[in-house]
Formats: C-alpha cells, sequence, structure tokens
C-alpha cells in the first residue's frame, strides 16, 4: 500500500453509518432522504493564515470540521456527511494522530460520516468540504431579510477575536480570561441546534465567522436593506463586557470574526418565541437591532453612533 493510502487508513478511514459507500473508492454513494435538499459548503484552512503553524493538531482538526458544520447551522440544515483534502508538507505520523483524533471527536459530536477525500505533499493546508440534508424548500437563507426585522445574534461574541489578540501580543489577558478565550478560538462550537429550530421562525440567517458586521453585511447585501445595531446589546464575556469602552474590545465584538454563532433576522412577532428558544437551548440570543429600508449599517454605543469603518476579516487583506 502507498503512503498515501496507508495514512488515509491509518487515520482516516471509519465505518459510515449514514452512507452507501464511504471512504476507499472512488467516489461515496450517498441517498438524500425523501422530500430534503442537499446542502453543500466547502472551507479552506491554511497554515499561517487560519492558524499558526504551532497550534495544536487536535485544535486544527476539531475546527476544520467544526467551520463547516456551523454552515449547515446557519442554513437550518441537519450536517450528515464530509469530505477532507489535506495538503502535508511531510507525514508526520503524531501529528495527523492528533489531527484526526480532533476531527472525529467534532464529526462524532454531529453526527457526521468522513466519506471521502484526498491528500498531497506541499505547504498545511486543509479543505473540508459538508453536506447536510433540509426540508425542500425551508433552508434558512441570507436573501430572506425583511424592513423591521429582528436582528438577532447568539452565544458570546468577541472572545475567540479576543483570544487571537492576545496570542499576537496585541493585548495581555490575565490567565482565567486566556484560557476562556483561547477555548472560544481553537473549539468553536457550532450551533446546529439553534439553526434547525430557527426553521419556521427566522426570515433569514448566517454564520459569523469573518466578524459580525461583515456578515450582517451579507444579509443586508443579499436582502437590499440596512441595518442599526445596538453594541450595548451584544452579550458578551464579563471581561469585554467591562472594557467595553476601548476600541480594540469594540473591534472584537463587531469585526474580529471567529465566533461561530448564528446572526439571524425575524419578525417582532417571533420575539417571544425566540426568548423562549433561548431558555430552552440555554444559549444566550441577543437582539442587537432592526434592519432598515436604508442601505449600511449603523452602530451606536452608549447612544454615540461608532466609526465602523473596518467591518471583518479580510482573507486576501
Amino acid at each position: 500500500m502507498s503512503p498515501e493510502f496507508n495514512l488515509i487508513a491509518k487515520y482516516f478511514t471509519r465505518t459510515t453509518a449514514g452512507a452507501d459507500l464511504g471512504v476507499g473508492d472512488d467516489a461515496a454513494l450517498l441517498r438524500v432522504s425523501e422530500g430534503h435538499q442537499l446542502a453543500v459548503s466547502v472551507d479552506m484552512l491554511v497554515a499561517g493564515t487560519h492558524f499558526f503553524h504551532d497550534a495544536a493538531p487536535y485544535d486544527i482538526g476539531w475546527k476544520s470540521l467544526a467551520a463547516n458544520v456551523s454552515d449547515m447551522a446557519a442554513m437550518g440544515a441537519l450536517p450528515k456527511w464530509a469530505t477532507l483534502a489535506i495538503a502535508l508538507p511531510e507525514i508526520n505520523e503524531p501529528w495527523l494522530a492528533e489531527f484526526s483524533r480532533g476531527l472525529f471527536a467534532c464529526a462524532d459530536m454531529f453526527n457526521v460520516d468522513l466519506i471521502g477525500g484526498d491528500t498531497t505533499r506541499g505547504p498545511l493546508n486543509i479543505s473540508v468540504q459538508i453536506m447536510g440534508e433540509v426540508a425542500a424548500g425551508n433552508a434558512l437563507r441570507r436573501d430572506g431579510a425583511k424592513p423591521d426585522d429582528d436582528i438577532w445574534v447568539s452565544g458570546r461574541l468577541g472572545s475567540a477575536a479576543l483570544g487571537l489578540a492576545h496570542l499576537q501580543g496585541r493585548i495581555t489577558l490575565d490567565n482565567t480570561v486566556a484560557e476562556h478565550c483561547l477555548h472560544a478560538l481553537h473549539t468553536p462550537m457550532p450551533r446546529t441546534g439553534l439553526g434547525l429550530a430557527l426553521l419556521g421562525k427566522a426570515n433569514s440567517c448566517i454564520d459569523i465567522s469573518d466578524g459580525l458586521l461583515a456578515d450582517l453585511g451579507h444579509i443586508l447585501e443579499a436582502s437590499h436593506l440596512g441595518a442599526d445595531v445596538t453594541l450595548d446589546n451584544i452579550t458578551c464575556h464579563d471581561y469585554l463586557a467591562s472594557h467595553l469602552d476601548e476600541p480594540i474590545i469594540q473591534q472584537c465584538m463587531l469585526a474580529g470574526g471567529d465566533d461561530y454563532e448564528l446572526a439571524f433576522t425575524a419578525p417582532e412577532s417571533q420575539r417571544q418565541a425566540i426568548y423562549q428558544l433561548s431558555r430552552e437551548l440555554d444559549l444566550p440570543l441577543s437582539l442587537i437591532g432592526k434592519t432598515t429600508k436604508d442601505s449600511g449599517i449603523q452602530v451606536t454605543y452608549k447612544q454615540q453612533v461608532l466609526d465602523i469603518s473596518k467591518k471583518g476579516f479580510d482573507h486576501f487583506g
């Protein structure tokens, strides 16, 4: 067996419960449930761009899949299958063992089968394609927002970006806060339960990977709307809340990225149902603003308009 096929067999081949044929042939064979559409997304993580070269391989494995699971959550889709293409500078078996352990820990949590992929030599580069199912015609989309919709976000924003700022030396955090923020950065938790529960309640949805304002902006652009957002209303970790006057903290909250929470819009008539959903899921859901008929986003903090010229992560910046 060639080194490539040997490492695939050793680290990435498992029995697949949700596919007729998985890893080991020229293609996987899948069956989509009757009355459902196939939702498909792909993300690439590049060493030095999306993670540090010395990042823990377990964390890289988890995040490689979690980022894609989050895309399924944003569509209200049930994640089911994934493929992995990975370029490796060399065959490092301890690294691969930990990477695959992190990848499959995420796969097990969200019931995702790894059904195929590819390996090659090159700079460390990880590409995961994910597929899921959503009832035909029911998917959450970016272009469904309506004027005067409530704007919501899940979870606590800004922690992951603050963790990155700590690693980059742009801020120094005490050990307890740093531990929380680095956990948020390295092992995000996709909100699949929320995405499924929002079907029939939300008009539009997106996951926050590049920053709240950048990703909310995609909803607004697709729906031909604007927004008024109140920074004070966004739930965050206590440290961020107590330092919210500081520009770096505002930047982490609004444009830091790596949150992998959901931003969504819904009619005001769904407000109490969404508050109830927050209680049922034990997940903060923050009402942070309203959509407007005017274009652009206005953000206020303590009733003052903020300068939001930098809206999110630029992959080519």
